[in-house]
């Protein structure tokens, strides 16, 4: 006879399964409402750091909610991937605050999307890794890992804007601001991301002592 092959699987607290359908329900709306909203080419949509990590959200949380025991639920509910995607989204939410939001002057249905994307998505994802992921006493060296996402995106920004003479965010466009400057706005932005991840390291281990 053949051997016995143990499949295991992963069971999610029922609060954990309704918090993460309606904070993914709430990017996926956020996203695609944004998508019709968007006056630029498709592309140019997809080539925004914000969009990116919100549809990150939404496509994580589907999977957890959904598909929690195939590989890819298993891997977005790790507490390391989840560290991550909060990370992310801590940025999104701080750098546009701080920097982005006085660029655009929107109203009605356009501000409460943008708001979505940039406020209330941030928000909520940071409160559901708070209460529902799981703590544990993540490695510094997951700081420098989370870093490859945000690496990736500026590398593909910088080469898809020398081809397209487009950039998504004004501290990146070289055009304007010169390839010494943006290389400096870079190393600061990946700087933030790196602290930003230590923080969010001890916080994790602050909360594990505690559990």
């Amino acid at each position: 006879m053949g051997e016995t092959v143990t499949i295991s699987t992963v069971s999610f607290p029922k609060s954990k399964l309704v918090a993460a359908a309606v904070v993914g329900f709430i990017a996926w709306f956020a996203v695609i409402v944004q998508l019709f909203l968007n006056t630029g080419t498709v592309a140019n949509f997809f080539s925004y750091f914000t969009i990116l990590c919100n549809l990150l959200i939404a496509v994580s949380l589907t999977f957890i909610v959904v598909f929690q025991n195939s590989a890819a639920g298993k891997y977005f509910a790790r507490p390391s991937v989840e560290t991550g995607i909060g990370l992310y989204i801590f940025i999104v939410g701080f750098i546009y605050n701080l920097v982005l939001r006085k660029l655009a002057t929107l109203s009605g249905f356009r501000l409460l999307v943008d708001n979505t994307l940039h406020v209330y998505i941030p928000l909520l994802y940071l409160l559901y890794w708070i209460i529902f992921t799981e703590k544990e006493k993540l490695p510094l060296k997951s700081g420098f890992r989370w870093l490859w996402f945000p690496l990736l995106y500026l590398i593909y920004t910088l080469i898809r804007g020398s081809v397209m003479d487009w950039y998504p965010y004004p501290f990146l466009n070289v055009v304007k601001l010169g390839y010494d400057k943006v290389i400096v706005n870079i190393f600061v932005m990946l700087a933030v991301f790196l602290i930003a991840g230590i923080v969010m390291i001890a916080i994790s281990r602050m909360l594990a002592k505690k559990e």
